[in-house]
């Protein structure tokens, strides 16, 4: 069954709704963004969801080690070991990042107790080696680019995960828009992925019937007038979760 990502909670009380509507991931956002949690925002979040954990406040990842599998089967072994770990403590908890150094995505990660941290705002391998959560790295897909070139930037043996977002001039993600999800098909037969960009609950089923991918991720698409709307949660969450795919 597709994973469900649900990005730029910035409320507990959303929080424990999206957790109840079958959400695997909930994304916190630290880059700028007019989704950007306080301090504040962030710890009760982190807390609510975690005192609501049925085993345990903190998830374990024990995803390979560069060497212990083929850079072929990396994303699937990472991803095996996200999917247990989700069942186990969903919804895992996301920070997402951009436009900071590795010590200070190290230092919010670590303070706000986060099961996974996002990387948005290309960073480069270097970077991501040196944050100490599993990392989900965002590939943005720009108009003009094939399969191979998406699959050029999914290096294995670096971030734990991949996210596709769309990419366009000046944006980091989060434009709201899809893109050409043929080219996120190609990429699936190959690679397990999240899938974003302009996805909603009208349309969330027929991507994963067409790309087939790990999981989904929405933000601007369960919104009302800016505002988490969490009936349009619950239908993205339903819609996704109901599409049966082999991969």
């Amino acid at each position: 069954m597709t994973l469900v990502k649900i990005c730029g909670i910035r409320d507990a009380e959303t929080a424990l709704e999206t957790a109840k509507a079958g959400a695997d991931f909930i994304g916190i956002m630290f880059a700028e963004s007019k989704r950007r949690v306080t301090p504040q925002q962030c710890h009760d979040i982190v807390e609510a969801i975690k005192d609501a954990r049925s085993q345990g406040r903190e998830a374990a990842f024990e995803g390979p080690a560069r060497g212990e599998v083929s850079a072929r089967t990396w994303f699937g072994a990472w991803a095996e070991a996200i999917d247990q770990s989700a069942t186990r403590w969903r919804p895992l908890l996301v920070g997402v990042f951009a436009g900071m150094n590795p010590d200070e995505v190290n230092d919010i990660a670590g303070a706000a107790g986060l099961d996974l941290v996002q990387l948005s705002g290309g960073e480069d391998d270097d970077f991501v080696r040196q944050v100490r959560c599993p990392v989900i790295r965002a590939v943005h897909v720009h108009e003009g680019m094939s399969a191979e070139d998406v699959e050029d930037r999914c290096v294995p043996g670096i971030s734990a995960g991949l996210l596709l977002d769309t990419g366009s001039a000046g944006a980091l993600g989060g434009t709201g828009t899809t893109f050409d999800w043929s080219i996120a098909a190609q990429l699936a037969e190959r690679k397990p992925f999240l899938l974003a960009g302009g996805l909603t609950p009208e349309n969330v089923a027929g991507a994963i019937e067409q790309v087939r991918p790990w999981g989904v991720d929405v933000s601007s698409g369960v919104e009302s007038g800016g505002v988490k709307d969490i009936e349009k949660i619950r239908a993205f969450i339903r819609a996704a979760k109901g599409v049966r795919v082999g991969r």
